[in-house]
């Protein structure tokens, strides 16, 4: 027997996805849009579904026209700068970093200085930007490398990938927030 699941354990937290932060009174964990009781106790838990459904849609559909942007961006740079067998894959490095600065840029921009549509971080930061970076193809990367008997190479990627996307994303967030504080 299990336990019953607690969907509050994996929902979203941004307030552009997130229903629960929404701060209309017709939407949250305790309203029934078919005004019954808490969602708790009573109400029409599959109207209350559908209903978050219809308003997630939007979301789901700016995710994934951005992941397929920043899919092909990324699939472009692989083909511009193919990397060989066996040697260190720079291409992938510099998309992971690439990305990672422009998120951490970006991250500033709409928390210090603009507040924008709520589709625009589902678009782009989780879409476009989640798409081209492909820490997904880093691990892949990595295997091949040990695999290959290139386990230096493999270790050396390991530990140079995440550390090059946190300096990129420190490094951008804190010089993007001090040319607004320039600004300002």
């Amino acid at each position: 027997m299990t336990a019953p699941r607690d969907d509050r354990a994996t929902a979203p937290v941004d307030p552009d996805v997130d229903p629960d932060l929404d701060p209309s009174p017709e939407v949250g964990p305790d309203v029934d849009p078919g005004g019954g009781a808490s969602a708790s106790g009573g109400g029409a838990p599959a109207v209350r579904r559908r209903d978050a459904a219809r308003r997630e849609a939007p979301v789901v559909a700016a995710v994934a026209a951005g992941g397929a942007a920043g899919a092909a961006a990324r699939y472009g740079a692989a083909l511009l700068w193919p990397t060989a067998a066996g040697s260190f894959p720079w291409t992938t490095l510099l998309v992971n970093a690439v990305g990672c600065a422009v998120m951490g840029a970006f991250m500033v921009l709409v928390t210090d200085l603009w507040s924008p549509h709520r589709l625009v971080r589902p678009f782009f930061g989780t879409g476009v930007l989640g798409g081209f970076t492909t820490f997904s193809t880093y691990a892949v990367d990595v295997q091949r490398l040990v695999e290959d008997g290139r386990a230096g190479t493999g270790l050396a990627c390991l530990a140079l990938t995440p550390l090059a996307a946190l300096a990129a994303v420190w490094t951008a967030a804190a010089t993007t927030r001090r040319a607004l504080r320039g600004r300002r």
